[in-house]
């Protein structure tokens, strides 16, 4: 059975009220509509600022790799300008010692000397400007072979120096910082002479 005692809500007003319910739902989602497209504006504008500024760092990138391998480039072109630089003033004092021994004393042997005193302080002015370019001789004579820094040209017995030491040197080598630049030309001593 049912309940009689029950009120009993009219029909017509409860379904008023849900109706009213579901309109205010419809106003709230065309104002939440309204708000999707503004956020959607405010979206699309952020996204084309975002793609705007990287669109630009990724142009100063590469024009900043542009600008380094320019720079990379000049420098690897001028490299040696420094030592160059350096090694006029050897020229110079080539060309004094040359006019000193042809303008120099009047008698052959006076202008032998002063142009082989002239050659000397040159050669000790490259000595020093290559030194100072961490350019330094590589010691040879005496010394065990090693294969690393002398080149052997040939075997000689010798009674003075020991077998498989350097006798004497052809060309002298030379070491560039930490790297052999040039082996020295040796004579490598083979021991003392077997009598036959």
């Amino acid at each position: 059975m049912i309940d009689e005692t029950k009120e009993q809500e009219p029909v017509g007003e409860q379904q008023a009220v849900n109706v009213s319910d579901d309109l205010g739902d419809v106003e709230t989602i065309t104002e939440e509509g309204g708000n999707l497209e503004s956020a959607e504006e405010t979206l699309r504008r952020e996204l084309d600022e975002t793609r705007d500024q990287l669109m630009r760092v990724a142009a100063e990138f590469d024009n900043f790799k542009k600008r380094m391998e320019r720079e990379k480039g000049k420098l690897l072109k001028y490299a040696g300008e420094n030592i160059l630089r350096e090694l006029l003033t050897t020229l110079d004092n080539l060309d004094r010692a040359v006019e000193q021994g042809r303008a120099g004393a009047s008698d052959d042997a006076s202008k032998f000397e002063s142009m082989l005193q002239g050659l000397e302080l040159t050669q000790k002015g490259l000595v020093a400007t290559l030194e100072r370019f961490g350019v330094e001789p590589v010691g040879a004579v005496g010394l065990a072979f090693n294969p690393d820094e002398h080149n052997a040209l040939t075997m000689e017995a010798s009674d003075a120096i020991p077998v498989n030491h350097v006798v004497c040197e052809f060309a002298r080598g030379y070491r560039f910082k930490d790297r052999v630049l040039r082996h020295a030309q040796v004579v490598v001593s083979s021991g003392p002479a077997k009598e036959a």
